[in-house]
C-alpha cells in the first residue's frame, strides 16, 4: 500500500465526517435510527472478536483462543474489572496452549 493511497483514504474519511456534520448539523435524527446507531460499535467489536477467535485465514479453527475468550466472557459477565478480564483471557489461552 502506497502513501498516496493512505493519504487519499484519510482525506476521504475526513470528507465523509465533514459532510455528515454539514448535512445533519441542524437536524435531529429519528429516535429509532439514533438507537440503532448507538448499537453499531458493540456489534462491530463482537463481530471482530468472533472472526479473530474462530478463524485462521479462510478456515474455521477452534483452538486455545476460544477457551480464552470464553473465560474472558465469563469474567466480564461476573463483573470483574477490565484488566482482570484481559489477564484471565490471556492466562487461560496461554495455559491451554501450554497443555496442548
Amino acid at each position: 500500500m502506497s502513501w498516496g493511497l493512505v493519504l487519499a483514504l484519510a482525506a476521504g474519511a475526513y470528507a465523509f465526517k465533514v459532510l455528515g456534520f454539514l448535512v445533519f448539523s441542524g437536524r435531529q435524527l429519528p429516535a429509532r435510527l439514533d438507537r440503532c446507531l448507538a448499537l453499531i460499535p458493540a456489534a462491530l467489536i463482537a463481530a471482530l472478536v468472533v472472526k479473530d477467535t474462530f478463524s485462521v485465514g479462510q478456515t474455521l479453527q477452534i483452538d486455545a483462543r476460544a477457551a480464552g475468550v470464553a473465560a474472558a466472557v465469563l469474567a466480564a459477565w461476573r463483573k470483574a474489572p477490565m484488566i482482570a478480564v484481559i489477564v484471565i483471557g490471556a492466562a487461560v489461552t496461554a495455559a491451554v496452549r501450554a497443555i496442548s
